[in-house]
């Protein structure tokens, strides 16, 4: 599990997995509907770690890890049912935010 993986290798396995089941990819507004919901989950996990909001006794216990990879998941099914090669996505963010954010911040080292 601690092997190396592009972000393609991660889309095209998560492409094997949904292409053995006849149902294939959800509609986008399911996978939206999906994302909101692990979104609502990690968000009540961060909220359990670092919040105010501590879990109720004989809550199950889950991970900021377990939760990040659920919302991943779907984000890469959405990604693939939709045509979107998510390393390219990364590269135009990232020069975009390089870009237009480059003065924004104090980085470290300069006062």
């Amino acid at each position: 599990m601690n092997e190396s993986r592009t972000m393609k290798d991660m889309q095209q396995e998560v492409d094997r997995y949904i292409s053995q089941f006849k149902e294939g990819y959800f509609p986008p507004m399911e996978m939206l509907a999906r994302l909101t919901e692990e979104l609502g989950e990690l968000s009540r996990e961060v909220q359990h770690v670092h919040g105010t909001k501590k879990k109720k006794p004989g809550e199950a216990e889950k991970s900021l890890e377990e939760e990040t990879g659920d919302l991943f998941f779907v984000l890469v099914c959405f990604a693939n049912a939709n045509g979107i090669d998510l390393d390219q996505a990364l590269a135009g963010v990232m020069e975009k935010f390089n870009r237009r954010d480059s003065g924004r911040w104090t980085k470290i080292g300069e006062e």
